[in-house]
């Protein structure tokens, strides 16, 4: 993908949370990644600990960067909290270059989840 369609596509990613939670303002990398936390662990609650917020992050970072083959789900444990095995070192890369990889890997997530969305929507309510 080119920069500029990356560039593109972040800002659609950006506007479209904006609107989904009715903010003022476009929501910066750390807080999408905060939100997708939340959205693979599956549940909400009105606040988090400095720990769980770290912990969510943490679970967004390999969540996105399985698709690249570093990490893999490896379940849940006795609380509900997804765990992820590294499958292999992410390589070292300068600030600009890891946020263009999680960008790249956030614009995929939600293009996945819009997709998943969009296929509920257009089920037929089962009759019961």
């Amino acid at each position: 993908m080119e920069e500029w369609q990356l560039d593109f596509e972040w800002l659609q990613v950006r506007h479209m949370i904006q609107d989904r939670f009715g903010r003022d303002t476009l929501p910066d990398l750390n807080a999408i990644l905060f939100l997708i936390g939340i959205q693979e662990l599956g549940r909400w609650q009105k606040s988090y600990t400095k720990e769980e917020k770290q912990d969510l992050m943490h679970i967004a970072i390999c969540q996105l960067l399985s698709y690249e083959g570093y990490y893999e789900f490896a379940g849940r444990d006795a609380d509900g909290w997804p765990h992820w095995k590294q499958l292999r070192v992410v390589p070292k890369r300068d600030l600009r270059e890891q946020e263009l990889l999680l960008k790249m890997c956030i614009v995929r997530y939600f293009k996945e989840w819009e997709r998943e969305y969009k296929s509920t929507e257009a089920r037929p309510k089962s009759e019961g």
